[in-house]
């Protein structure tokens, strides 16, 4: 841990079994459960939980994005789309790369980039 750097975030979701299945699945997360209503991950370059809520995180609400990085977009979207993500927003240019937006099923939006160009 550093001194007054950013260390953890947490999520409301809607459904987080299956907030926590989709980031198993497509991103190797393991969460630790405390109690029903939270649960925890680790080692993802900032940890973090996810707890029960009615609100969730969008752009569209003014939420910050958290944003993955991929070496293979196209790839890292097919996992996103095959696990029951929700691309709201198609592979863009942007200066210094390409990017993708997706919600996950317990409704928070997330961002995936690459640096690599087109396959």
């Amino acid at each position: 841990m550093q001194h007054e750097k950013l260390n953890y975030v947490e999520f409301g979701s809607t459904d987080l079994e299956g907030s926590k299945g989709f980031f198993t699945d497509v991103f190797g997360w393991h969460f630790t459960d405390y109690g029903p209503d939270y649960s925890a991950f680790d080692q993802q370059g900032l940890e973090g939980g996810f707890f029960t809520s009615d609100q969730t995180a969008s752009q569209e609400k003014g939420s910050a994005l958290l944003v993955f990085y991929s070496g293979d977009l196209e790839q890292t979207l097919a996992k996103v789309a095959s696990h029951g993500g929700d691309i709201c927003k198609g592979i863009f240019e942007f200066p210094g790369g390409r990017r993708f937006h997706f919600i996950e099923p317990g409704g928070n939006e997330f961002a995936v980039w690459s640096d690599q160009p087109a396959g």
